[in-house]
């Protein structure tokens, strides 16, 4: 779709999650060029190639007008998060998207204010995505508990103090069996804003997984400082199938309250088992049968001040 003939009464959307990358340029994201690794979604070699602005345009279906975007880090090459954030930056100046950038930086290295600082000089640097070891399945938890770059390892969450220090957000992603040790963390960092992804991931939908999810959830939408994007709701285990979502992004919504809750679309991850289209007509589901009168907020506004954006 040619954005710059959208109508103007068509409906604002940002999207609050999604990803870029060049396979032909500076940037080398391992994941995508060279060997498979084990994803949670199987097979994505349909992604294994460069993704750029124009694409995410034509994705947005008749009747939205795409405002803006947040780019999330595509787990590049480690040493290069500066690299990235400067590559999408300069993305962002030829094209007009993305609106902001979440990065990464090594949370628990000596080297973590000086990255978090490098990054900083770009206008579109509003956080960072750092994710903690987690445990692959939900009876393995406790297991993990204590180890290096978990939510326990007080080194690796200086990262956390880091960001609140410099009025940065942290996007957080753990599977939903780690939802309470997030919230505890957390209780270190009172000023942190902070981004949960993709609902929460509720992979295990078990009765006993999506209550532990469900807890999870309360646990932190009790902190004022959380707010949750309504994205990606594959799960490893079982199929993507839209009776079983749309009660999830309901839940989602109740238990956040629509001030709190982004339209996310994790294009092009979410491409996957869903198409834009039909995702955003699903988000869209759920705000009509929770908060119909928040539609403006869930779609765009959120996004706005949740990431400070200018658009």
């Amino acid at each position: 779709m040619d954005h710059a003939t959208q109508s103007h009464a068509d409906q604002a959307l940002i999207d609050s999650h999604h990803h870029f990358w060049n396979l032909n340029g500076d940037v080398y994201y391992p994941w995508l060029t060279d060997q498979p690794v084990e994803f949670f979604l199987g097979d994505y070699r349909a992604i294994c190639r460069t993704l750029l602005p124009e694409e995410l345009r034509a994705k947005v279906p008749k009747g939205y007008r795409l405002l803006g975007s947040v780019h999330c880090e595509a787990e590049a090459e480690r040493t290069q998060c500066v690299v990235e954030t400067e590559w999408i930056t300069e993305l962002s100046r030829h094209s007009g998207l993305p609106s902001a950038h979440v990065g990464w930086a090594p949370f628990g290295k000596r080297e973590c204010a000086a990255v978090l600082d490098a990054q900083c000089k770009s206008p579109l640097f509003r956080g960072v995505r750092a994710k903690p070891v987690t445990a692959p399945r939900p009876e393995q938890a406790k297991a993990m508990y204590g180890q290096p770059r978990t939510l326990q390892d007080k080194r690796w969450l200086e990262g956390l103090a880091l960001l609140e220090e410099r009025r940065l957000s942290w996007d957080l992603r753990v599977p939903a069996w780690h939802l309470k040790d997030a919230a505890i963390a957390l209780e270190a960092v009172p000023e942190l804003r902070v981004v949960l992804n993709h609902t929460g991931l509720p992979w295990d939908r078990s009765k006993a997984g999506l209550q532990t999810w469900r807890e999870g959830m309360h646990r932190l939408a009790d902190n004022p400082n959380v707010c949750v994007k309504l994205s990606e709701l594959g799960s490893p285990w079982y199929p993507w199938r839209r009776e079983d979502n749309l009660p999830l992004l309901c839940e989602a919504l109740t238990i956040f309250g629509p001030e709190r809750c982004l339209y996310a679309s994790n294009f092009p991850v979410s491409g996957l088992q869903v198409s834009y289209a039909d995702w955003l007509a699903l988000v869209e589901e759920a705000i009509a049968q929770t908060y119909p009168q928040a539609r403006d907020a869930v779609l765009f506004r959120n996004a706005c001040y949740w990431y400070r954006l200018n658009v």
